[in-house]
């Protein structure tokens, strides 16, 4: 993200280099920034080149043209070892074997000083040799050569296309591969909405297992939210399902007849002929005795999604009791629809249907004969229930789903951080570089690579977007609790933007305001006291804490309003 501003891809080759440009290799040998410059023209380009009496002076051109004059590639680190160091095959083909193994092994280091002292003796700049050794080094640490960082930017490529051109499409198919990336689904679907497409709230009537696309007449369809969003909803994946079943039964006939899948022989499953020119085995029919056997032995899971999606193409629900009673799901699975607040096409609210849920006999069906003419439950002439507020259903939204349609937590909290001068997410731009500010948001990712020596960056997200903040050495040890424990953080610093506008939030200072994600503003329970932990009563002994207050027992998933933040070290 922040070197996409200030590479400006222009053509396919740009995405290569950008690809590979942020690996360790590059970086170790202190490789991105020269290349930077030249490309934005702030530096000439040239090309090493060696004492004339010792070669022809364009040797490295030919190697190095394509990125300017500074080696990013695997195969430009071993050319310049042929043809700067004079490497032999055989030596070029050692540095490339423990390039890729000098971490366990440490075997890299005997060709140091051959191919650092080789390239001074024939002219070469002395920093220029060591830069290309380093960055040999970080290649074994992890570097691409140029074919792996050509296959990686066409799948970015392809990205791009279908975000551009389908964000519809996109969106459903990243949230239908969760969890992966960097992106949580709240930030999924926030992205996608800010680029035109509709997203659509889970619904019994409407939903299906997976997220799906759904027509409208704008110029995007519309993502549906589906019931694999729910945490703890019963659902089969059929890709995961079919993967299970090759497993067994590929166990199954392993166990019955080993010779006759033995991998790689003359006679096992790869040619299907017995040895010594014997019959072929019968390999095909016995897998598929064995898919059988095991698709019999085997526990199927229960599909949640599947009966609800059977019994609406039946007939279409009509009351909260028909749905029960047709899709026969147990209580768990009507509380956790109620709970996602699934039942809006039947006009029921998140409470509302919690409350008729709660009414409804535990997982007893009727008598048949009772079935088609009785109701489960009596009508009541009771008072409407108070309606739900905005901010405890986006909570509950969060709890349940892990995103929300209806808000974000923070706009809850913006008037007491107003309050407290401090800025939204968005403010912290080029605009306002070298200010001095105060930020809040929630914790999104965290990552701390090993090439950075130390720093952690962090990614904030509140209303209105992100903050990306940068957390030096030392900051970090004085507030490490903070910046690895924080779902809620507080950052003091300056606002830090370079000519291509790519900013971030200099942190000197970091406060976990953790617990404000359980106060008043965004629930009507007490608050709770700042500095005390939470006691979590599936955790804890109530008699461990007889000095906490009562109002800090709660329900684990009152205490974890937000989904964990996604961290890479």
């Amino acid at each position: 993200m922040n070197m996409l501003p200030r590479l400006k891809p222009r053509t396919f080759y740009d995405l290569v280099i950008e690809v590979a440009i942020v690996r360790p290799g590059p970086i170790q040998g202190d490789m991105v920034h020269p290349y930077l410059r030249r490309r934005n023209g702030q530096e000439k380009v040239s090309y090493p080149s060696p004492s004339p009496e010792h070669g022809d002076k364009d040797e490295l051109y030919k190697v190095l043209h394509k990125t300017m004059g500074v080696p990013l590639f695997q195969e430009q680190a071993m050319r310049i070892a042929i043809e700067a160091a004079h490497f032999t095959s055989e030596e070029a083909n050692g540095l490339r074997r423990s390039m890729a193994t000098f971490r366990n092994v440490g075997t890299i280091g005997k060709y140091e000083d051959k191919l650092i002292g080789n390239m001074v003796a024939r002219g070469y700049d002395p920093e220029f040799a060591r830069s290309c050794f380093d960055q040999i080094k970080g290649f074994g640490s992890y570097g691409f050569p140029e074919s792996h960082a050509a296959s990686f930017a066409q799948l970015v490529y392809i990205s791009s296309w279908l975000k551009h051109y389908h964000p519809d499409a996109f969106c459903c198919a990243l949230l239908n591969s969760q969890p992966m990336g960097f992106y949580a689904p709240a930030q999924i679907v926030g992205d996608a909405r800010k680029n035109g497409v509709e997203v659509r709230e889970i619904d019994v009537s409407y939903s299906f297992a997976q997220n799906t696309l759904e027509d409208t007449d704008g110029k995007y369809c519309a993502v549906r939210l589906g019931f694999r969003q729910i945490d703890g909803f019963h659902w089969l994946d059929e890709d995961e399902e079919k993967l299970k079943r090759l497993q067994l039964s590929f166990r199954g006939a392993r166990s019955a007849n080993p010779e006759s899948i033995a991998p790689h022989t003359p006679g096992g499953m790869d040619s299907g002929l017995a040895p010594d020119g014997a019959p072929p085995l019968r390999t095909c029919a016995m897998w598929n005795d064995n898919v059988e056997k095991a698709g019999d032995k085997a526990e199927k899971p229960q599909d949640w999604a599947d009966r609800i999606v059977a019994a609406r193409n039946r007939r279409p629900f009509t009351s909260l009791e028909d749905f029960a009673r047709d899709t026969g799901l147990p209580k768990r699975a009507l509380i956790l629809l109620a709970d996602a607040d699934a039942f809006r096409s039947l006009g029921l609210d998140r409470r509302e249907a919690l409350w008729q849920v709660r009414r409804l006999p535990d997982d007893v069906p009727l008598p048949l004969f009772e079935a088609a003419i009785a109701r489960e439950q009596p009508d009541e002439h009771a008072k409407p229930l108070p309606v739900m507020p905005r901010q405890e259903q986006v909570v509950a939204d969060y709890q349940t789903i892990r995103l929300s349609l209806k808000g974000h937590p923070m706009e809850f909290l913006r008037e007491m951080f107003t309050r407290e001068r401090v800025i939204a997410c968005k403010d912290v731009c080029h605009e306002n570089e070298r200010r001095r500010v105060r930020c809040a948001g929630v914790v999104l990712v965290r990552q701390r690579p090993g090439s950075a020596s130390g720093v952690v960056f962090m990614t904030l997200e509140d209303e209105t977007g992100i903050a990306n903040v940068v957390v030096w050495p030392k900051i970090m040890e004085r507030y490490r609790k903070e910046v690895m424990g924080a779902r809620l953080v507080l950052v003091e610093g300056y606002i830090q933007s370079s000519p291509e506008k790519v900013t971030h939030l200099i942190a000197q200072r970091m406060i976990d305001r953790s617990h404000d994600l359980a106060n008043d503003a965004l629930s009507r329970k007490h608050p709770v006291p700042d500095g005390l932990a939470l006691v979590e009563p599936l955790n804890d002994d109530r008699r461990d804490h007889l000095d906490a207050p009562a109002q800090k027992l709660r329900h684990p998933r009152d205490v974890r309003i937000l989904p964990p933040s996604r961290d890479f070290h």
